[in-house]
């Protein structure tokens, strides 16, 4: 069983890393990022360090990987937060040096993409934290989320027990980042729906594991940090969200099923199921296009979970995906799901 520790925190004032391990999305669009970066500073009292892969598309992923290590080298930076994601982060993998990142613990704050730092920093026994991202979270128009701020405050700055809510209201519907207009006005939001648990007749404590589903798959596929003796994954909290690519119930049943035929939905005693993101530019679903999808989404997590796993507990639409507000959640950390009092706490 990997030992996993919590990493020191940074302090208002203090220096953090901001790199794209996975893309240099901050080359195209640049104001969301500058807007995060005001936020960080602003804010968060935190004086952000860029590197030379930061806004430059077309990367190789040994020069991501360097800045990865020159970040967590670098004893004046105290914590690490992605820019964006990607979609090829897994090939930065094969060059980062595990040791060095072991001897050099930092919080790192990423989601999508960045799935696969976090589970190599899992692995390294760092915990990271899944969630915020400097354009999409910190880079909101208008203002950031009130429940994405107070969440990513502690996570930065404390140590203890935090709650997590259902969101009051919620959005999943982009804006144009082309467009500077799209960034004065706040994004329109739809009445939260509160969270569905079920197997809810247990409290269950457990190390955290997963991420987007579509990047835990390619791991999956290339065998990259997924433990081979899949006890170290007994009794944890799977956490799972999909992506803007919006992929279909089919797909995602699939996937669970193969994730399942694998032998690892059944090792874990609790499912956090984040709300599924459901419009994207490629395809802008109607209200109704948009339940039918999420509701499709939900029955193939189900059909899944009763074949391979039928008493896990399960939590569907929590807020830690790509939709908006997002919770930071920490990964390899601590989260304790209490099914009788509909609660779930985090460890930060």
């Amino acid at each position: 069983m990997t030992t996993i520790s919590y990493p020191p925190k940074p302090s208002p004032g203090d220096r953090v890393a901001v790199i794209s391990a996975g893309a240099g999305l901050p080359e195209l669009f640049p104001h969301p990022f500058e807007l995060g970066l005001e936020r960080l500073r602003g804010d968060y009292g935190l004086v952000p360090v860029e590197y030379p892969t930061t806004r430059k598309m077309g990367t190789t992923p040994q020069e991501r990987a360097d800045d990865v290590h020159a970040a967590f080298a670098d004893p004046a930076v105290k914590a690490v937060i992605a820019s964006i994601g990607g979609d090829d982060q897994i090939t930065v993998l094969p060059y980062l040096d595990r040791e060095l990142l072991r001897a050099n613990p930092k919080p790192f704050f990423g989601t999508s993409d960045n799935t696969n730092l976090l589970m190599f920093l899992r692995n390294a026994g760092i915990v990271g934290y899944h969630g915020a991202s400097v354009m999409v979270e910190l880079g909101r128009p208008g203002a950031m989320h009130p429940r994405t701020a107070d969440s990513l405050r502690a996570a930065l700055f404390t140590s203890g027990e935090y709650e997590l809510r259902p969101a009051d209201r919620w959005n999943d519907v982009d804006r144009d980042w082309a467009d500077p207009a799209a960034f004065e006005t706040e994004p329109q939001s739809r009445p939260g729906t509160g969270w569905t648990w079920l197997n809810a007749d247990r409290v269950i404590e457990g190390r955290t594991w997963g991420g987007c589903l579509e990047i835990v798959s390619w791991l999956l596929m290339a065998d990259r940090e997924i433990a081979h003796d899949l006890s170290e994954y007994d009794g944890g909290v799977l956490l799972l969200e999909t992506s803007e690519e919006l992929p279909g119930g089919t797909e995602v049943f699939r996937t669970l099923r193969n994730m399942g035929e694998r032998g690892l939905l059944r090792r874990f005693s609790a499912l956090l199921m984040a709300r599924a993101k459901t419009w994207s530019f490629e395809r802008p679903n109607s209200p109704e296009e948009a339940a039918r999808y999420a509701a499709e989404q939900r029955e193939a997590v189900l059909r899944a979970m009763r074949m391979y796993a039928p008493d896990t507990t399960i939590v569907f639409d929590v807020d830690f995906g790509h939709t908006d507000p997002q919770l930071v959640i920490p990964y390899g950390g601590l989260v304790r799901v209490d099914g009788p009092a509909r609660r779930i706490t985090v460890t930060y």
